[in-house]
């Protein structure tokens, strides 16, 4: 049941507030039921506002980013919703440092240091996702991640309190953060880079994405890799050796270009790609010893 004083609060406070919003339209998978509110913070200000109305309200939160790696239940959520935009997308650059607020994409951070002929950033162009939930992930690719550029991460500790601390004390590794179990929240991190030829960056860049583009399902919705690298394998190779290639499930497929991707192929319910996990998983396991560790992040 919705509560009507707690949106006016929300509301009150300068931030929007949708009710019974469909996180469909708010994941790259395009699945998910309502979230009872989608609210979109625009301020330090107006997070700690609103964080403070749903701890005297007792409402549930969570906060999202791009929802490029998440798989939200068919039934929706029964919390707010917490969006970073406002001042959360702003970015500086000063001589080396490119600092920018949690909410800003990858894809912008990505093409405002290569405008600042900035390398060291490449690896992350076209992940879809956002700087807060890339530190959140320790996101990589390409042989590149997050914790070797990151140098200090702004965060809000769930006392309230405001913290600038150094990326060696964040636990970073691989998929794996701090932050996914210190209820902090990210709000702008700082990134030392590399002057390089504006072109020569480019290149990378573009090779990058021609990478993607060839191999990855971009056609398709989906939340990225489902699953972790295993320890002396990859899940894509196992999932083809074990004839699981285009499997369906429902409107959920094994992508038949990338095994390890998981595709939306047509009203896919979260129920579809659950089942099709578990089969993925099961068949892995017998015919090969491996344990695949789920990646996407599942909601409910």
């Amino acid at each position: 049941m919705i509560n009507t004083d707690f949106v006016s609060r929300v509301t009150a406070c300068g931030a929007d507030c949708v009710c019974d919003a469909p996180m469909k339209n708010h994941t790259t998978f395009h699945i998910g039921g309502p979230a009872d509110y989608y609210i979109t913070a625009c301020s330090v200000m107006q997070l700690e506002n609103i964080l403070s109305l749903c701890r005297e309200l007792s409402i549930d939160y969570m906060i999202i980013g791009n929802g490029s790696n998440l798989l939200i239940c068919d039934e929706g959520l029964r919390k707010a919703v917490i969006r970073l935009g406002g001042e959360f997308k702003d970015i500086s650059v000063s001589e080396n440092k490119i600092t920018c607020g949690a909410g800003t994409t990858l894809s912008k951070l990505c093409s405002v240091a290569h405008g600042s002929s900035l390398s060291g950033l490449e690896f992350a162009f076209g992940i879809p996702g956002t700087v807060g939930g890339a530190v959140f992930m320790n996101a990589g690719a390409y042989g590149g991640e997050m914790r070797d550029v990151l140098t200090t991460v702004t965060h809000l500790t769930p006392e309230g309190k405001v913290e600038t601390v150094p990326a060696d004390t964040l636990e970073l590794s691989y998929r794996h953060s701090v932050y996914k179990s210190n209820d902090c929240i990210i709000l702008k991190a700082e990134f030392s880079l590399t002057p390089d030829d504006k072109d020569e960056i480019k290149a990378r860049m573009d090779d990058f994405m021609n990478r993607r583009i060839t191999k990855q399902p971009l056609e398709f919705p989906s939340a990225g890799s489902v699953f972790k690298r295993p320890e002396g394998a990859f899940a894509g190779a196992l999932i083809e050796q074990c004839g699981l290639k285009g499997t369906c499930v429902g409107g959920a497929q094994v992508s038949e270009k990338h095994s390890g991707f998981i595709v939306n192929i047509g009203n896919a319910t979260c129920k579809d790609v659950m089942d099709l996990v578990a089969l993925v998983q099961k068949k892995v396991k017998d015919e090969t010893g491996y344990t695949l560790e789920r990646e996407i992040i599942h909601l409910k």
